[in-house]
């Protein structure tokens, strides 16, 4: 069965999903936040609301790659006083899709990534210095992740934009790049995965897309690869200042679409 064919894509659109599933896996090992381009290089060729069933499988893949390759740089207190206020967040990014059109989860998602990058960098002109990742166990530690995690589970759930979200978050945590990228390889792999029922009972997944998503599976390895390749000569500063930027252009894209 020809993929691009059930799908009524031509080459150059399926050149184009390829090139955003490279931009996956690049941006799971290397500048979390960029893969808002892939979220918009899909929503482009596919229609809007079956792109995001076609890209969470994608997601998977280069979660799973990110995961064998930060494995010992995750901070687990940070991950579990996460997954609560990010379930929540799921379930009412679910409840939104029921009856939102593309128009509205477009414009609500732009404006919640422009809100965070703003907010993060006001913080880090204003503090004196980062926090550390253990002062999640500070009340105001708790606050900001459950804030955050509900932010993060419902843009996760109904753009697959949750990476932004997460990224604002663990740069105003303080974390170091290895941190950062070890942390959130195990958030998005366990939440990402936890969405498929949600996206299956959507009809957002089924055989059709699962077809795309094993063409498009290989090129997410290479752009993990290069990923790897690259934060080891990205430093600490550049690096936030890419997940920030990265941050920026995909809320401004989904609010100028």
């Amino acid at each position: 069965m020809n993929t691009m064919t059930l799908w009524h894509i031509t080459g150059w659109e399926f050149a184009a999903l390829a090139f955003a599933a490279l931009l996956v896996g690049f941006s799971k090992t290397a500048v979390s936040g960029a893969n808002t381009v892939s979220l918009a290089i899909f929503a482009a060729v596919l229609p809007a609301r079956a792109s995001t069933g076609v890209l969470l499988p994608v997601l998977i893949v280069g979660d799973v790659l990110a995961v064998v390759t930060y494995r010992r740089h995750a901070h687990w207190p940070t991950l579990w006083r996460l997954f609560p206020a990010v379930a929540a967040g799921v379930v009412v990014g679910t409840l939104f899709l029921m009856w939102a059109d593309d128009g509205i989860v477009r414009t609500s998602i732009g404006a919640i990534l422009l809100l965070m990058a703003g907010v993060t960098l006001w913080r880090r002109r204003t503090a004196e210095a980062d926090e550390e990742p253990d002062s999640v166990s500070s009340r105001a530690g708790r606050a900001k992740a459950r804030s955050y995690g509900v932010l993060g589970g419902f843009t996760t759930m109904v753009a697959n934009a949750g990476g932004p979200v997460m990224s604002m978050y663990l740069l105003s945590a303080g974390f170091r790049k290895l941190g950062f990228l070890g942390t959130s390889a195990f958030f998005f792999l366990i939440v990402n995965v936890s969405k498929v029922p949600f996206s299956a009972g959507l009809g957002l997944i089924d055989g059709r897309s699962l077809l795309l998503d094993a063409a498009l599976a290989v090129f997410v390895v290479p752009g993990a690869l290069f990923g790897k390749w690259a934060v080891n000569r990205i430093n600490q500063r550049l690096f936030e200042q890419l997940v920030i930027a990265a941050t920026i252009v995909g809320g401004l894209q989904l609010l100028l679409r």
